[in-house]
Protein backbone atom coordinates (compact mmCIF):
# COMPACT_ATOMS: atom_id res chain seq x y z
CA UNK A 1 0.00 0.00 0.00
CA UNK A 2 1.44 3.53 -1.08
CA UNK A 3 1.11 6.43 0.83
CA UNK A 4 -1.95 7.66 -1.90
CA UNK A 5 -3.81 5.07 -0.59
CA UNK A 6 -3.46 5.74 3.13
CA UNK A 7 -4.45 9.49 1.83
CA UNK A 8 -7.79 7.98 0.50
CA UNK A 9 -8.48 5.83 3.79
CA UNK A 10 -7.87 8.97 5.97
CA UNK A 11 -10.36 10.84 3.46
CA UNK A 12 -12.95 7.78 3.57
CA UNK A 13 -12.78 7.74 7.35
CA UNK A 14 -13.49 11.48 7.23
CA UNK A 15 -16.23 11.19 4.30
CA UNK A 16 -14.05 13.76 2.23
CA UNK A 17 -13.63 14.02 -1.14
CA UNK A 18 -10.61 15.30 -2.76
CA UNK A 19 -11.73 18.93 -3.31
CA UNK A 20 -13.19 19.19 0.66
CA UNK A 21 -9.76 17.34 1.50
CA UNK A 22 -7.32 19.94 -0.30
CA UNK A 23 -9.55 22.67 1.44
CA UNK A 24 -9.18 21.10 4.91
CA UNK A 25 -5.55 20.65 4.80
CA UNK A 26 -4.61 24.10 3.30
CA UNK A 27 -3.15 22.95 -0.19
CA UNK A 28 -4.52 23.67 -3.79
CA UNK A 29 -6.85 20.80 -5.07
CA UNK A 30 -4.81 20.13 -7.69
CA UNK A 31 -1.98 19.44 -5.60
CA UNK A 32 -3.89 16.60 -3.99
CA UNK A 33 -5.48 15.32 -7.61
CA UNK A 34 -1.88 14.95 -8.49
CA UNK A 35 -0.86 13.05 -5.54
CA UNK A 36 -3.74 10.65 -5.29
CA UNK A 37 -3.20 9.94 -9.33
CA UNK A 38 0.24 8.48 -8.59
CA UNK A 39 1.60 11.59 -10.89
CA UNK A 40 3.69 13.64 -7.94
CA UNK A 41 4.60 12.21 -4.15
CA UNK A 42 3.40 14.70 -1.70
CA UNK A 43 6.19 17.39 -0.53
CA UNK A 44 7.08 18.55 3.14
CA UNK A 45 4.46 21.19 2.95
CA UNK A 46 1.56 18.94 2.37
CA UNK A 47 2.48 16.42 4.83
CA UNK A 48 3.11 18.52 7.14
CA UNK A 49 -0.51 20.47 7.06
CA UNK A 50 -2.10 17.39 6.49
CA UNK A 51 -0.17 15.99 9.98
CA UNK A 52 -1.66 19.35 11.56
CA UNK A 53 -4.95 19.32 9.91
CA UNK A 54 -5.32 15.51 11.41
CA UNK A 55 -3.55 15.04 14.45
CA UNK A 56 -4.05 11.62 15.03
CA UNK A 57 -2.91 10.53 12.02
CA UNK A 58 0.47 9.65 12.67
CA UNK A 59 3.28 10.50 11.17
CA UNK A 60 4.84 6.76 11.02
CA UNK A 61 1.76 4.94 9.86
CA UNK A 62 1.83 7.88 7.02
CA UNK A 63 4.88 6.97 5.40
CA UNK A 64 5.09 3.12 6.22
CA UNK A 65 1.76 1.73 7.12
CA UNK A 66 3.23 0.67 9.97
CA UNK A 67 1.27 1.24 13.45
CA UNK A 68 4.16 2.93 15.86
CA UNK A 69 5.09 1.22 19.06
CA UNK A 70 4.18 4.02 21.45
CA UNK A 71 0.71 3.87 19.56
CA UNK A 72 0.30 0.41 20.04
CA UNK A 73 1.36 0.63 23.50
CA UNK A 74 -1.25 3.67 24.51
CA UNK A 75 -4.23 1.25 22.60
CA UNK A 76 -3.14 -1.57 24.66
CA UNK A 77 -3.25 0.20 28.02
CA UNK A 78 -6.37 1.68 27.64
CA UNK A 79 -7.91 -1.41 26.32
CA UNK A 80 -6.67 -3.17 30.02
CA UNK A 81 -7.84 0.35 31.84
CA UNK A 82 -11.29 -0.60 30.51
CA UNK A 83 -11.12 -4.10 31.02
CA UNK A 84 -10.17 -4.03 34.45
CA UNK A 85 -12.63 -1.51 35.45
CA UNK A 86 -15.05 -3.81 34.04
CA UNK A 87 -14.21 -6.70 35.48
CA UNK A 88 -13.41 -5.66 38.93
CA UNK A 89 -16.08 -4.76 41.80
CA UNK A 90 -16.25 -0.56 41.25
CA UNK A 91 -15.55 1.35 44.46
CA UNK A 92 -17.89 4.21 45.15
CA UNK A 93 -15.10 6.90 43.98
CA UNK A 94 -14.66 4.61 40.88
CA UNK A 95 -18.57 4.84 40.28
CA UNK A 96 -18.57 8.58 40.55
CA UNK A 97 -16.03 8.54 38.05
CA UNK A 98 -17.53 6.46 35.97
CA UNK A 99 -20.95 8.19 35.73
CA UNK A 100 -19.43 11.24 35.01
CA UNK A 101 -17.67 9.72 32.06
CA UNK A 102 -21.28 8.53 30.92
CA UNK A 103 -22.26 11.78 30.13
CA UNK A 104 -19.68 12.15 27.37
CA UNK A 105 -21.02 12.16 24.31
CA UNK A 106 -19.07 9.33 21.74
CA UNK A 107 -17.92 11.63 18.56
CA UNK A 108 -16.37 8.64 16.61
CA UNK A 109 -14.92 5.20 17.00
CA UNK A 110 -11.62 4.18 15.65
CA UNK A 111 -10.89 0.56 15.38
CA UNK A 112 -7.67 -0.85 14.54
CA UNK A 113 -6.79 -4.20 12.63
CA UNK A 114 -3.51 -6.37 12.48
CA UNK A 115 -2.69 -5.71 9.12
CA UNK A 116 -2.93 -1.81 9.78
CA UNK A 117 -6.40 -0.93 8.19
CA UNK A 118 -8.91 0.57 10.28
CA UNK A 119 -12.72 1.47 10.46
CA UNK A 120 -14.14 5.23 11.64
CA UNK A 121 -17.42 4.79 12.90
CA UNK A 122 -19.90 7.60 13.51
CA UNK A 123 -22.72 7.38 15.52
CA UNK A 124 -26.06 8.00 13.93
CA UNK A 125 -27.20 12.02 14.90
CA UNK A 126 -31.02 12.17 16.53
Amino acid sequence: MEIKDRLRMIMDSHKLNAGSFADRIGVQRSNVSHVLSGRNKPGFDFIEKLLLAFPRVSAEWLFTGKQSSSDAAESTEFVEKVQSKEMQGSSDEEKVSLHAEANKKIVKTLVFYEDFTFDVFLPNEK
